[in-house]
């Protein structure tokens, strides 16, 4: 249908007059208009160059129904990206400690718990804070002297990630926006421009990151701990607080990533995920961009929404839906300062990790927790930093790749049995990766990923002089090249088997560390025998 321009100019022009007027009323309203007026200061932009938008072409409407809302087609630019960073910033950042192998964002959970497994919570709050001291007189002490977000996204373009997702609120509550809504149903000063830091924290990362490259989004907690409505009324507090919130957050943000959570005290009905999820992709300034996870009510997670999540576990098996994994680099996602070095995984870990959650079709959400003061903890940036120098080698064979069919071969051996699920599901890489079986049990000798023409072989350690790939199909054109060093390999084929000889390289002149990747151009993988 062809597109009225006066009509539409008219509109555009109409809005940033209303805008406008209603900015001179103050400073709340300046706040919570900020985004409309970006949106029809773009239309208006758009309309002058002769130039279309989403919302006056012909796009989905999408009902306030799973039916409607799950035919949605998650953005490519998700399943392109491959690699993001998670980022826990909180009030619980302050006092940064937990019981190891426990999630220290959930400080004030624990601490209030009556279960004997959690008085260690207790204990150490009231040997460190005393008795008398409540979690939310943290708030002020939450100040973050030493953020400095353009560094932050200097060190997340450096670690090769795509994209960035900040928790704008946990489970606690406390905003890092200037949210209207927190302050005004916990009856304080509940967000990060009245108390604390005193400046939009999630704003200031959202201009850095995005000024960089990367694409920005948010952490998003349903449900909040001790929120006297939530307390009281969750009817209430779904109408009044929940849903005007999130459309503040998304209208001043635009963020291209929501990570949804807390969801499981209620049903998606109850929450009215539906009806908010219709206005996200129908009006909402990320409508086009956007990407949802499927935490939006009990039971909706690998049954709804948009990408299915993991959370400290496997992945999934296979790229039929798109999904994520996420983790942090020890046990916790919030900053955990009882963690040592040892509780940290390596960065032939993660390397390794991001390579098989890619082998199966997914992304990989690795978290840091920075600390009250604003600083990236130095362990975490160095592993981002090894992470993103292999990535600046190897990115070829990660980013807009495609699950290749079969994600790896097995060496010869009893397979080992890996299980899936959503939450926290045993997986160790490095029991299941090597050049040869271990006591019996096969090992994966080669990740594989696909891009167009090409295959990639992701050998997961040097693999000696030659490669050796079964049931794969090459064509007379096909060439291999390992990714970082000059020149075609030598290869041959010997029925459905591909062997190729590894280039001779001096000892410092390895192109990187961890695992390497051979580019097979017209090749195609054959369903395994």
């Amino acid at each position: 249908m062809k597109m009225n321009l006066p009509r539409q100019r008219r509109i555009a022009e109409s809005k940033l007059r209303t805008v406008s007027t209603s900015i001179r009323a103050g400073d709340g309203a300046r706040c919570r208009l900020a985004g409309l007026c970006a949106a029809a200061s773009l239309t208006l932009t758009s309309l002058v160059r002769g130039e279309t938008t989403a919302s006056t072409s012909a796009a989905p409407h999408y009902k306030a129904k799973w039916a409607s809302l799950d035919q949605r087609p998650t953005p490519a630019w998700f399943t392109d990206a491959k690699f993001g960073i998670f980022i826990h910033l909180g009030l619980y950042s302050v006092p940064g400690w937990g019981k190891v192998g426990e999630y220290a964002e959930w400080y004030w959970h624990q601490l209030e718990s009556k279960d004997p497994a959690d008085l260690v919570w207790r204990a150490y709050h009231e040997a460190n804070y005393g008795a008398g001291f409540r979690y939310p007189d943290f708030a002020p002490q939450f100040r973050l002297q030493l953020y400095d977000p353009a560094h932050w996204a200097d060190l997340f373009v450096k670690s090769g990630a795509k994209y960035v997702v900040l928790t704008s609120k946990h489970h606690e509550g406390f905003a890092l926006w200037p949210s209207a809504e927190a302050s005004r149903t916990w009856g304080r000063p509940w967000n990060a421009m009245e108390v604390g830091p005193k400046r939009d924290v999630l704003g200031d990362l959202a201009t850095a990151v995005r000024a960089r490259g990367l694409k920005f989004g948010i952490y998003f907690s349903l449900y909040e701990w001790y929120n006297p409505l939530w307390l009281t009324d969750r009817g209430r507090y779904v109408s009044e607080h929940l849903h005007p919130q999130f459309k503040d957050v998304v209208t001043r943000y635009h963020p291209s990533v929501i990570f949804s959570d807390g969801e499981w005290d209620l049903t998606s009905q109850q929450w009215g995920s539906e009806e908010l999820l219709a206005w996200l992709f129908n009006e909402s300034p990320s409508r086009d961009d956007v990407v949802v996870n499927d935490r939006w009510g009990a039971g909706t997670r690998h049954h709804h929404g948009g990408y299915w999540t993991t959370e400290y576990g496997a992945g999934l098996p296979d790229g039929q839906h798109p999904w994520e994994e996420s983790r942090g680099m020890a046990y916790s996602y919030g900053y955990n300062r009882a963690e040592r070095a040892e509780d940290y995984k390596t960065a032939r870990e993660f390397v390794l990790i991001l390579t098989d959650l890619v082998s199966r079709g997914g992304n990989f959400l690795l978290d840091i927790g920075p600390a009250s003061d604003g600083t990236i903890p130095l362990l975490m940036e160095q592993r981002l930093l090894e992470i993103g120098a292999w990535l600046k080698v190897n990115g070829d064979a990660i980013y807009g790749t495609q699950f290749a069919g079969r994600s790896c071969q097995w060496s010869e051996g009893e397979r080992p049995k890996q299980a899936y699920g959503n939450f926290q599901v045993k997986y160790n890489v490095l029991d299941i990766v090597g050049p040869k079986p271990r006591d019996g049990h096969a090992v994966k000798e080669l990740f594989f990923t696909q891009k167009a023409e090409t295959l990639f072989a992701i050998s997961p350690g040097w693999p000696g002089k030659d490669v050796v790939i079964h049931g794969i199909q090459v064509q007379p054109n096909t060439r291999v090249t390992l990714l970082g060093v000059k020149g075609d390999l030598t290869k041959r084929s010997e029925g459905d088997t591909l062997i190729i000889t590894t280039p001779t390289l001096a000892p410092d002149g390895a192109p990187c560390q961890y695992a390497y990747a051979f580019a097979i151009s017209h090749a195609t993988l054959l369903p395994e025998k």
